[in-house]
């Protein structure tokens, strides 16, 4: 995830070799929301959750890419309910039945980062929230379609405002996603919103991570005092959903997604 309007470097295109690498960390966060998964539960408090994927992926000869990002303190980003992105790991806030939870994962290994995120209920939640977990997540879907080559950023963005706004839902427009490869953030940017037709050129080599963020109210957030922590202003649940893609000859491939989901 990105703050839209931030300045970043010039797209870059990445190598097969360059792929391959970037691939190679998009392993470990597949693996690691198998984990996170199983630990989702009533009880655990984000700041172990945060840790259980820090020993991850170092424990994969690899770096949780979070950590000391323009000074997040967090191995991950872990964000409970209300809070869209950049939720601390802390101690004092403990998963409860009913709840949900977004991790954002950014991991390196041997110099090339991949990203992703998931939200996952914890325990029995209402159908209020798994309609939007499901919603936020089949939006990804439609916009990754129009991942190919001589298509714009702004037809992703469009396919996932139309889709999500269809039902109801709302979705920020002062964050979105972003290349990713050699860097944590790379551009182009990529919003959820947006007129089709627009914005840069897909090409070969392009590698994307697309990432809905889905408010259940309004689509107005506030960044807390820490600086990070991102909460919807009407403090209606939100949802994310986020894979590093790769643009290919005709699409995509998407690397950090387990063969089945």
């Amino acid at each position: 995830m990105h703050l839209l309007g931030d300045l970043l470097m010039s797209i870059i295109i990445k190598s097969p070799r360059e792929i391959a690498l970037i691939k190679d960390a998009g392993k470990i966060i597949i693996d690691l929301f198998d984990i996170l998964k199983e630990n989702t539960l009533p009880g655990k408090s984000t700041w172990e959750l945060a840790k259980i994927a820090g020993d991850f992926i170092r424990s994969r000869g690899a770096i949780p890419s979070c950590k000391n990002y323009e000074g997040y303190p967090g191995e991950i980003c872990v964000s409970v309910n209300d809070t869209l992105v950049h939720g601390i790991p802390s101690k004092k806030i403990i998963l409860k039945e009913g709840d949900i939870v977004s991790y954002d994962v950014l991991v390196t290994k041997n110099g090339y980062t991949a990203d992703a995120c998931r939200t996952y209920p914890v325990g029995k939640v209402s159908e209020e929230a798994l309609n939007l977990i499901k919603v936020t997540e089949e939006a990804f879907f439609v916009g990754v379609k129009e991942v190919k080559p001589n298509n714009r950023i702004g037809d992703i963005s469009n396919a996932i405002e139309k889709y999500v706004e269809s039902f109801g839902y709302s979705l920020t427009d002062e964050f979105g996603g972003h290349g990713v490869g050699r860097e944590v953030h790379e551009d182009p940017l990529i919003p959820n919103v947006g007129k089709p037709h627009t914005g840069p050129k897909i090409v070969k080599g392009m590698t994307l991570a697309i990432e809905p963020m889905v408010n259940l109210g309004k689509k107005d957030v506030k960044i807390m005092d820490d600086g990070w922590t991102t909460k919807t202003c009407d403090g209606k649940i939100c949802s994310h959903y986020e894979n590093t893609v790769v643009v290919t000859d005709d699409g995509y491939e998407i690397i950090t997604l387990k063969k089945g989901e």
